[in-house]
């Protein structure tokens, strides 16, 4: 009785826990103190990696907060980089054509479950074998076509025109896989996507992508035609053989330009994982004007499972599983730490770039280099693995309902005692059958009184809006407390949990 008293003084007059969470401005100093090591990781890399240039940004919490430029875009001019310098992004430029497709689905104008062929009738009944299913937009957006890898292949197609496009396909296409049972990278796929954007759209993909992504974003210095580029800002690339770096020739605008053929400056792309970014946490907030937070957390899920290293290792040598898969456009990770990844490479002859976001922690980064497949992931990953560590940086915690904060309170009101339980109506009708009121009191009692005197009651940790934990902090041992909510309205107690946490 005498906890029970306790825990409802802490419930009056409020409670808290001793780990707490960053403070926005200690984040941010911590983040803004590790940038020296950070400039230095890029520095070194572009050294070792003979990048001709390297441009770089760190976005937090939806701004661009620090940038790096590094040597020349033009060795013959000796222009040097800046973050208003235009590089080619190469297959970054996916995850715009999947936003297209997405934004015309919610506008009613497709469905991602529709047959390719409603839009290419050459692709009615191709497939691997007689009994594939027929592929469906969903398949082109998840790399599930069952279409061959077609790096570096792909790469040498951005100029192609769209009758050239329409004659391969109706010649038939040759299949590794049937539709919709493997992933295989397909740069033929998301070129495809770009032509259903015009037919649903009535407009070339790369207006539709311009005007309803990029203008609204003010994405003022992206491109499709590099000879569009002041050529101030136009980035060549380079490829570093024998001993010295070769110019690349640059690829004109064509139909498989939805896979790889943008343009664009680092300044430029920050709004873009700003836009990404915002998705988070989902919120009542007003929309914006470009494409629904849901559609685009919908492009962030792992939708066509990739690959499984058990021994990943970090550029620091850590090592952790990592688990791969791709969403929408979008590569998609998660390692044994739980932390998520999702962004995308580009890689054409003459460029090498990357981009990816923490939403959890509410950071993101992008990187472009004007060398042949530089290899902009490994950097980037490294660059924010070593951020998370410098800065001490958490995951952002997520919102508290109302209703499991309410419940918590009720059922600290209850402990360690469970006095009349079973008349406080917060209980799902299962809760008594699969727990017993006196087996739960003598569970209770005897780690209350092992862990000794009460000091605080930490606030509930939700794991998402109906299941939390919290920690009751006593002078021998601390308490966990977990539970679970039905989908109920109003949600009731459905599942519990109570056990002994050992001090630090």
């Amino acid at each position: 009785m005498k906890n029970s008293l306790l825990i409802f003084t802490f419930m009056l007059f409020g409670s808290y826990s001793p780990t707490l969470a960053q403070t926005e401005a200690d984040r941010l100093k911590n983040i803004k103190a590790a940038l020296p090591a950070i400039d230095a990781i890029f520095k070194n890399f572009a050294e070792q990696n003979h990048f001709p240039s390297l441009a770089y940004c760190l976005v937090v919490d939806g701004k661009m907060i620090h940038t790096g430029n590094l040597g020349s875009i033009n060795l013959a001019k000796k222009n040097a980089a800046t973050s208003k310098s235009v590089y080619r992004i190469a297959s970054m430029t996916k995850s715009f054509a999947a936003m297209a497709i997405v934004k015309l689905r919610d506008e009613g104008k497709l469905k991602l479950d529709n047959p390719v062929s409603m839009y290419i009738p050459a692709m009615k009944e191709q497939g691997l074998t007689a009994d594939s299913p027929e592929i469906t937009i969903r398949h082109l957006l998840t790399h599930a076509a069952g279409f061959p890898e077609d790096n570096p292949w792909g790469d040498r197609q951005l100029a192609v025109s769209e009758q050239t496009m329409l004659d391969m396909i109706k010649k038939g296409i040759s299949f590794s896989n049937s539709a919709g049972i493997a992933y295989e990278y397909s740069n033929m796929g998301f070129a495809m996507l770009g032509y259903i954007v015009k037919k649903v759209s009535g407009q070339p993909y790369q207006t539709y992508i311009s005007k309803n992504i990029f203008e609204p974003l003010g994405m003022n210095s992206t491109y499709w035609e590099y000879s569009k580029v002041p050529a101030n800002e136009l980035v060549s690339g380079y490829l570093w053989l024998g001993e010295q770096w070769i110019e690349q020739p640059m690829l004109a605008d064509g139909a498989y330009g939805a896979m790889g053929g943008m343009l664009t400056s680092i300044e430029d792309f920050s709004k873009y994982i700003a836009l990404n970014l915002a998705a988070y946490p989902p919120r009542d907030d007003k929309e914006n004007s470009i494409v629904k937070r849901s559609s685009i957390r919908e492009m962030h899920q792992a939708s066509n499972f990739s690959t499984l290293n058990p021994t990943y290792q970090y550029p620091n040598g850590r090592v952790s599983p990592l688990i791969s898969a791709y969403g929408y456009g979008l590569r998609w990770t998660k390692d044994g730490d739980g932390k998520l990844t999702i962004g995308h490479s580009g890689g054409l002859p003459g460029f090498g770039s990357n981009w990816k976001i923490m939403p959890d922690y509410g950071i993101g980064i992008v990187s472009f280099a004007n060398l042949t497949y530089a290899s902009a992931s490994y950097l980037n990953t490294q660059v924010l693995d070593t951020l998370i560590s410098l800065a001490k940086l958490q995951p952002k915690p997520l919102p508290i309902s109302p209703i499991l904060n309410q419940r918590k309170n009720e059922l600290l009101s209850l402990l360690p005692a469970w006095e009349n339980a079973t008349s406080k109506g917060i209980f799902a009708e299962n809760f008594f059958l699969d727990y017993f009121p006196d087996l739960l009191k003598k569970e209770a009692k005897a780690i209350f009184d092992k862990a000794g005197k009460m000091i605080q009651v930490g606030e509930i940790v939700p794991e998402n809006n109906l299941r939390g934990a919290f920690v009751i902090f006593c002078e021998n041992a601390d308490i966990e407390v977990s539970f679970t909510l039905t989908p109920e309205n109003p949600p009731l107690i459905q599942e519990y949990n109570i056990k002994e946490l050992p001090k630090n």
